[in-house]
């Protein structure tokens, strides 16, 4: 088995490992584009420190993926509310007749595409450290500390980590994914030493995971433990107030404690070349629905016009506000995600035990030693038109029968939402794209969506089998 996970180490490194002229171009951009964005600094008056950082400077960067950062250490004395407008101005101009994307962390950046290569442009301010006054502040910190600690064969195994997360899905620490970030797996590495052991240390885990590197908490674990109290936590070197894993999802932590059991048990490239879903015809799709023996709700949305952190942070909160008023309203809800394109398609899929309930349920009063209690129940009870059967016995507590309000959860969607939801907490740019048009699909009523959209197709195929495909290879 050892020698079975060195040689699949060893092929995976070969490829995604950057050769000499992988370098030579994408160093070579790099510094073009820091030099253009010096430029466009100087001729706008402003005094900035312009430095590459992330997974380029540090050579830590996935050949497949180059993704280069550029950062402006700005002046302290631009205020906080203008830094996201000046920048992106700057980022703009340097980057002309670039494919532009705005994005926005704690504040607005852009994103560009220059050939095959995915660019940052970011701002922060030039502070000392520990003086930050912005999260991107910390950065340039980042890059000298990893710099600093990380050798050659140390950077490798970074990118067997990141290649190993991308493929189980687990990687970046955008809103979109919430998983781990470059520097949070750097900081993995040179902790465990390696890509294996920091997969033993993960597939080992019973209980929470705690990492303080430059010891700032030893002696003081329970202060550690107050201060984060997150499954994972791994304290930034450069900052003792900050959980480098604080953005990682449980249910995506859980998935490498999972996939690194698996790979360790039976070892195989899949994990690193992940398979293409390949979607369902619409006949198989529809059979499968009409014989799955439970509901498929799925809400669809057209364009909404945000920076994607914004739309996913939008979509989010606005799954859990529809996945609370089904429950609150009885509906049992089996599982449910949300699906973009970022561009034209925004889905929400909940999957019921059942659309339709009974008319009546049970209700239950307080226990009989609760005099008062029971006294204020059969008043509150004793005239309801919605009772169906009057205050009885059941035991130790009073119970009655009561008419439900809604009984089809589509019914309760359309009537939640007809002014967009927001006063069950749907998420305003959301709100908006449902009060112009609220599309609420029903099993194989989805079909015609999912014919008009691969990436769609892929998703709801992957959503519907449930099963990731690393177990699948675990299974093989």
């Amino acid at each position: 088995m050892r020698k079975t996970i060195e040689t699949l180490c060893r092929e995976t490194l070969e490829e995604i490992t950057p050769t000499k002229e992988d370098r030579a171009k994408i160093m070579g951009l790099a510094e073009e584009l820091k030099e253009k964005v010096a430029f466009v600094c100087e001729e706008h008056g402003l005094k900035a420190l312009v430095r590459v950082e992330g997974s380029v400077a540090k050579d830590t960067w996935l050949r497949e993926e180059p993704e280069i950062d550029i950062f402006m250490r700005l002046p302290t004395t631009i205020p906080r509310r203008s830094l996201g407008e000046i920048s992106l101005k700057i980022a703009r101009k340097a980057t002309e007749g670039s494919e532009q994307i705005e994005r926005f962390a704690e504040h607005p950046y852009l994103e560009a595409f220059i050939g095959d290569v995915r660019v940052n442009i970011v701002p922060c301010y030039d502070v000392k450290r520990g003086e930050w006054l912005s999260a991107t502040d910390r950065t340039p910190f980042h890059t000298d500390y990893v710099k600093r600690y990380l050798n050659k064969t140390l950077r490798n195994e970074v990118r067997l980590l990141k290649k190993f997360m991308q493929g189980i899905m687990v990687y970046g620490a955008e809103i979109k994914t919430g998983g781990f970030s470059g520097y949070l797996c750097e900081l993995l590495i040179l902790y465990h030493k390696s890509f294996i052991e920091t997969l033993r240390a993960f597939a080992g885990s019973l209980q929470r995971i705690a990492i303080d590197i430059e010891g700032h908490y030893t002696g003081r674990e329970k202060e550690l433990k107050l201060l984060f109290p997150e499954p994972l936590v791994v304290v930034d070197p450069v900052d003792k107030r900050r959980n480098v894993a604080s953005a990682v999802q449980s249910h995506k932590l859980y998935t490498l404690v999972g996939a690194a059991r698996a790979f360790l048990k039976a070892p195989n490239a899949k994990f690193f070349h992940p398979p293409k879903i390949n979607a369902l015809s619409a006949e198989t799709l529809k059979s499968k629905l009409e014989n799955r023996g439970s509901s498929l709700i799925v809400l669809t949305l057209d364009q909404i016009k945000a920076v994607p952190d914004v739309l996913w942070g939008q979509l989010y909160k606005t799954q859990r506000s529809l996945r609370k008023m089904a429950e609150l309203n009885d509906f049992k809800v089996l599982r449910d995600a949300v699906w973009s394109d970022e561009k034209t398609l925004s889905v929400f899929v909940f999957e019921l035990e059942q659309r339709v309930l009974p008319g009546v349920k049970k209700h239950f009063g307080p226990p009989f030693k609760r005099e008062k209690e029971c006294e204020n129940f059969l008043f509150k009870y004793n005239h309801n038109e919605d009772v169906v059967s009057a205050p009885f016995i059941e035991g130790d507590r009073l119970a009655i029968l009561l008419r439900r309000r809604f009984t089809d959860v589509v019914e309760l969607l359309r009537e939640k939402m007809k002014e967009g939801g927001r006063n069950i907490g749907v998420a305003e740019l959301i709100s908006q794209a449902f009060r112009q048009k609220l599309e609420i699909l029903v099993n194989s009523e989805v079909i015609e969506v999912y014919q008009g959209n691969r990436e769609f197709a892929e998703f709801l195929t992957g959503f519907l089998s449930g099963k990731p495909f690393w177990l699948e290879a675990h299974e093989a």
